[in-house]
């Protein structure tokens, strides 16, 4: 398994990816436009035969802050630590940046605890972050869980 930052080559099949989870409600849906946007913040695990088969990305917030987004594993491998194995990529991407705080807005409480995060409020996170909720369909109604890393 590679895990490299993701080009534009891959855009279609984190899409697929992303929005397979958006589509069962696990996740919260990306344009291909949002994509683009985001490549930057995006890395991803690909196969001996190059195909993409997980994403995630770090899109930094604040001063200090990132948080994970858009983290998804093909169904065919999931279970295999995969999608930890990103958000550990991740995390340390960040701490390069000087990132000391990393959360998420997740679905899947149980395995970002796995992943070293814990619940937290959403009050907790600074006001800036929820400048993209807006733009959400699930605004002003969201039921995301506001997690944070614990070192």
């Amino acid at each position: 398994m590679i895990y490299r930052k993701a080009k534009f080559v891959d855009i279609e099949a984190i899409y697929k990816l992303v929005n397979h989870y958006a589509e069962e409600g696990l996740m919260l849906a990306r344009s291909r436009n949002a994509l683009y946007e985001s490549l930057r913040d995006m890395i991803v695990a690909v196969d001996e035969n190059a195909e993409v088969i997980g994403v995630g990305g770090l899109h930094v917030t604040w001063e200090n802050m990132g948080e994970i987004r858009s983290l998804a594993v093909d169904t065919a491998h999931s279970k295999k630590g995969i999608g930890r194995e990103i958000v550990r990529e991740l995390i340390a991407e960040g701490k390069e940046l000087g990132i000391n705080q990393v959360f998420t807005l997740t679905y899947q409480d149980k395995f970002f605890e796995k992943c070293g995060f814990r619940v937290i409020s959403k009050n907790e996170l600074p006001h800036k972050i929820w400048k993209e909720c807006i733009d959400c369909p699930k605004f002003p109604d969201c039921n995301e869980i506001a997690m944070l890393y614990n070192e």
